[in-house]
């Protein structure tokens, strides 16, 4: 069985919110980081990976490395996040042995990822999001709707997702919400306190 626990919001971070906002969201109440990097060199993305597995361990949190695996493995990374052109998940659990999540697109994505033994798939984007560059046009509410009732291992919506429409993820019967600038912008503790309300 590929189901595990894991804490209902993840927060998405680079380079650019390690040390000082990284720190503010652990001590306010999140327990799950994600740390996505584009465009850095890989001795670079190395190096903050370790940087934020430091800051991560002193609050018994989870860190999930986005893309790469080897980084994951040397930093002794809780998880890998898979975008659907990475490393297939079961080449991955022949290498890595921690919480393994994929990006979904849609009910056969979602299907495939529960199959190949994903722990968790993020599916979105659900709204438009001004993070990831090339993103696909938003889902609708009732395919994550639909994709929770199918899979019974953690969905993650993703994309978008700020203080005033996470009711309506909640409404769709997703419990765990992926999220960068819906909580990183503006007032940090005040959004992660209405996440929290929200999602715990």
């Amino acid at each position: 069985m590929n189901e595990i626990k894991l804490p209902p919001i993840c927060l998405i971070i680079s380079s650019k919110e390690i040390p000082e906002k990284a720190e503010i969201a652990l001590k306010s109440g999140i327990k799950w980081i994600q740390y996505r990097e584009k465009d850095l060199p890989r001795k670079d993305i190395l190096e903050n990976a370790f940087r934020i597995k430091e800051i991560i361990s002193k609050y018994d949190g989870i860190l999930t490395i986005n893309d790469h695996v080897d980084i994951a493995i040397v930093t002794e990374s809780e998880g890998i996040h898979l975008g659907q052109d990475d490393l297939p998940i079961d080449a991955t659990k022949k290498i890595f042995s921690g919480i393994i999540g994929i990006s979904t697109h849609n009910l056969h994505e979602a299907l495939e990822a529960k199959k190949g033994g994903a722990n968790y798939i993020g599916f979105g984007p659900m709204f438009r999001t001004i993070t990831k560059k090339n993103a696909l046009a938003p889902r609708k509410s009732y395919m994550l709707s639909l994709v929770c009732k199918k899979i019974d291992i953690p969905v993650l919506a993703i994309g978008g997702i700020n203080v005033y429409n996470i009711n309506m993820i909640k409404e769709t019967g997703c419990r765990y919400v992926a999220v960068s600038s819906g909580i990183l912008r503006d007032d940090m503790k005040r959004n992660i306190e209405k996440f929290l309300k929200v999602f715990m």
